[in-house]
């Protein structure tokens, strides 16, 4: 009975923490109005963010080294 509860409470646990575990996104996006590039955590709509680079990065420094890379970001 007791390891029964204790499996269950550990179980509970565990399953608890799945959502805070998950893999983190990034995309590199461009306001559509004032035409600044932007670090976005959810893909761009399309309508007031535009999605620059076509791809997700697991890591925001990823996603910062494309951002620098991608010719519609460079600084004028």
């Amino acid at each position: 009975m007791v390891r029964n509860l204790a499996f269950a409470i550990l179980l509970t646990a565990g399953l608890a923490g799945l959502p805070a575990m998950a893999a983190e996104e990034y995309w590199v996006a461009r306001d559509a109005v004032s035409k600044q590039c932007e670090i976005v955590p959810k893909k761009p709509d399309g309508t007031l963010v535009v999605d620059l680079g076509k791809k997700k990065y697991a890591s925001e420094g990823e996603a910062r080294k494309a951002m620098e890379a991608l010719p519609d970001c460079k600084k004028k």
